[in-house]
């Protein structure tokens, strides 16, 4: 029985853990205003500070080391950098990190402010979210569907390789 692992394979055990724990993570923030809003507006900020932390604190840390290890990896394999799969793979992975550095994390800290003071507004009385908020969530939840389809886009290029 093989016990010592490679420093590849020590690479590859860390880079499908970063996909699956740092992306894998993102899913759920697909469902968290339902769940918000079934227990009442007042747990929307909650929502918002939980996709604030995941993609803060778990993806974008999982991104960074899923291309520096990929970079890694196709550089020990002798892989071609300009090869289609491991090129578009490493751009979904620049266009996510964007997407969460330049959107998702500031978008949730703007949301989270403003769903706050639409709570404070209401006082202890009904809580109307106003249509810029409604819309801004609706945007914010169109394009996580988009980044979730990357991520199946990318996991297609690294399981497939076209052109290999």
């Amino acid at each position: 029985m093989r016990l010592a692992v490679t420093t590849f394979e020590a690479s590859l055990v860390v880079h499908v853990t970063a996909a699956i724990v740092g992306l894998g993570s993102t899913f759920v923030e697909s469902i968290t205003f339902r769940v918000a809003m079934s227990l009442g507006p007042r747990y929307l900020p909650l929502k918002h500070r939980l996709g604030l932390a995941i993609n803060l604190y778990v993806a974008l840390p999982a991104l960074l080391v899923l291309l520096a290890t990929g970079i890694y990896q196709a550089s020990e394999a002798g892989y071609d950098l300009d090869a289609f799969w491991l090129a578009g793979a490493m751009g979904i992975v620049l266009v996510l990190a964007v997407m969460v550095g330049a959107y998702f994390i500031p978008e949730d800290r703007r949301l989270e402010a403003m769903v706050a003071g639409e709570l404070e507004a209401s006082g202890g009385g009904e809580v109307r979210l106003s249509d810029e908020y409604r819309r801004r969530v609706l945007i914010e939840e169109l394009l996580g569907f988009v980044a979730g389809m990357l991520v199946v886009a990318a996991v297609y290029l690294m399981v497939v390789k076209p052109g290999l």
